[in-house]
């Protein structure tokens, strides 16, 4: 079990397709943004610094979609234990009512800045995710 963070996304101009609601695309992205914002908030300024996070598969259910001035909540978290330089990270985003609009779960790889090689992933710099 590891610590959750919760960001708001509203449907604004430029998040809209043309079916009216949130573009796929769109939703990518704020995964994107919740998880950056997630390891900027929670890790150590030196790992910060040392390392950056790659995406290397999506895995996404959509069970719905907000439109136009709609707001959704997403909550991050990190599900397991990391695996060499890879941990998998879920995204949960609900629609006012709490409804499950859509459910992410990527595997991301930690890359060093310098050399851009994947990095094992030390339990001092996974421990202030998980619980």
């Amino acid at each position: 079990m590891s610590k959750n963070h919760t960001k708001t996304f509203l449907a604004g101009p430029g998040t809209i397709d043309e079916l009216g609601h949130v573009n796929n695309a769109v939703w990518v992205r704020w995964v994107q943004d919740i998880a950056t914002e997630h390891w900027r908030e929670v890790a150590d300024q030196d790992a910060i610094k040392s390392y950056v996070w790659m995406v290397i598969r999506h895995e996404i259910d959509y069970r719905g979609n907000v439109g136009p001035g709609e707001e959704v909540v997403a909550t991050t978290w990190i599900p397991g234990t990391p695996k060499g330089a890879r941990f998998d990270r879920c995204v949960d985003f609900h629609d006012a009512s709490g409804r499950l609009l859509v459910a992410v779960r990527s595997t991301w790889a930690m890359i060093d800045r310098v050399t851009g090689r994947p990095q094992r992933i030390r339990a001092e710099i996974a421990a202030p995710f998980l619980v």
